[in-house]
């Protein structure tokens, strides 16, 4: 069952990377249009393969065994994403981080909307630390959406843009313990608290994260389009102060109870309930983007759940420096955290291991849509900025690697 479990999940890698080349087959295969897009969904590729692995599990093992091993699972992660990222997304909190993002912009030493891509790649995902990972990247990606991701970027600085923003959450996370998926694995267990995060991890990511947005802003600056305010849709008025406090506080409360589901997916409901009080304020809930996300990394614990047998000896066998470059590869073909999480279990590490572990998994966290969580929000949001209204997986890890080797020299060398 484990040879086959790696099978599937190897498929999947396969079918991740294909993604695009489904969606350009689409169009030229009117008659089989809406399959060729369903399996052009990057999002629903994890999701999809998972439900194989279900059913070969309940072929060769038993359906009964099938199901507990489905239900045996912890979903609070892929549940908490998608609950964050529709909240982040609503219109009142999205309006509140750009009306901050637009007055910094205002005194930087540069072209408005040059600064403001350059805020949206650097303090955003920073911001992350404070707001989770996953919660940065639906804000930064609705922000440069419009600047960036339109007609008249070239594609190859879009996948340049795209790299370093997938690159920069999952290391800007790291100032705080709980911010990051990876970290969060490892936080209790090695009781590592934000001040050890910050002074271990949190100042070196700052650097590789401006160092990364500076490069990358300099390549995008003549193609920035200039956008002074938020875009509404029609019939929806600029927030109150009020409603974008209470909105906020939702947020806030969802990350407080990140671990507690059931808390979480209440306040979840009444802010629901809420938004469709005060409709006039709101623009269209990415509920479809959330739950294709929710879907996505649901499908990537029940593949990854199968892998351990593989991985852990991996980890638990290789030098800290080896490790660290082990973690880096690793992490482009499974979830850092689940990564971290298989270290977490490994007694009698050393510190230099635990670090290298980490540093290896947060800096790859980038090269792939299934090596960070919040990564699948980012190219559901961002994907109708391409060609084809798709990401390709190789233009991704293309765009992502400059990024990385970044954010890898500072973790090693500083």
């Amino acid at each position: 069952m484990q040879i086959i479990a790696a099978i599937i999940f190897a498929l999947a890698l396969i079918h991740t990377f294909a993604a695009k080349t489904f969606e350009r087959l689409a169009h030229r295969h009117p008659k089989h249009a809406g399959l060729l897009h369903f399996l052009g969904e990057v999002e629903v590729v994890f999701g999809l393969w998972a439900f194989v692995l279900i059913v070969a599990m309940a072929v060769v093992v038993g359906g009964d065994e099938a199901i507990k091993y489905a239900e045996s699972r912890q979903y609070t992660e892929p549940l908490f994403v998608f609950v964050v990222m529709v909240i982040a997304a609503s219109r009142p909190v999205l309006e509140s981080v750009e009306a901050l993002v637009l007055l910094i912009a205002k005194f930087a030493p540069m072209r408005s909307a040059v600064a403001q891509v350059w805020l949206g790649l650097a303090l955003v995902p920073l911001i992350g630390s404070l707001i989770t990972e996953p919660a940065a990247m639906t804000l930064a990606a609705l922000m440069l959406l419009p600047q960036i991701f339109h007609q008249d970027m070239p594609e190859k600085l879009k996948y340049a843009a795209l790299g370093v923003l997938f690159v920069n959450i999952s290391i800007g996370g790291t100032l705080t313990s709980f911010a990051a998926p990876p970290v969060l694995m490892v936080a209790a267990t090695w009781q590592w608290d934000s001040t050890f995060m910050v002074t271990h991890f949190g100042w070196k990511a700052t650097i590789a994260v401006i160092v990364n947005a500076t490069l990358t802003t300099i390549l995008l600056r003549k193609h920035i389009l200039v956008i002074d305010e938020p875009i509404a849709e029609a019939g929806q008025r600029k927030a109150p102060l009020l409603v974008k406090i209470i909105h906020l506080s939702f947020l806030a409360a969802t990350v407080v109870f990140a671990h507690h589901p059931v808390i979480f997916l209440g306040l979840f409901l009444l802010f629901l309930g809420f938004t469709q009080a005060y409709a006039q304020f709101q623009s269209t809930l990415v509920l479809k983007q959330g739950l294709l996300v929710g879907f996505f990394l649901a499908g990537l614990v029940v593949l990854g759940g199968m892998q351990q047998w593989w991985l852990q000896p991996i980890v638990a066998t290789l030098q800290p420096i080896a490790l660290f470059f082990a973690a880096l590869g690793l992490t482009a073909i499974t979830d850092n955290a689940a990564l971290t999480y298989l270290g977490s279990t490994i007694e009698g590490m050393s510190e230099a291991a635990k670090y290298m572990l980490v540093a290896g998994a947060i800096a790859g966290g980038g090269l792939t849509v299934i090596a960070n969580a919040p990564n699948p929000a980012g190219v559901a949001l961002l994907k109708s900025g391409f060609q084809d209204e798709s990401i390709g997986m190789a233009g991704l890890l293309l765009g992502a690697a400059i990024p990385t080797m970044v954010a890898a020299i500072v973790f090693l060398v500083l």
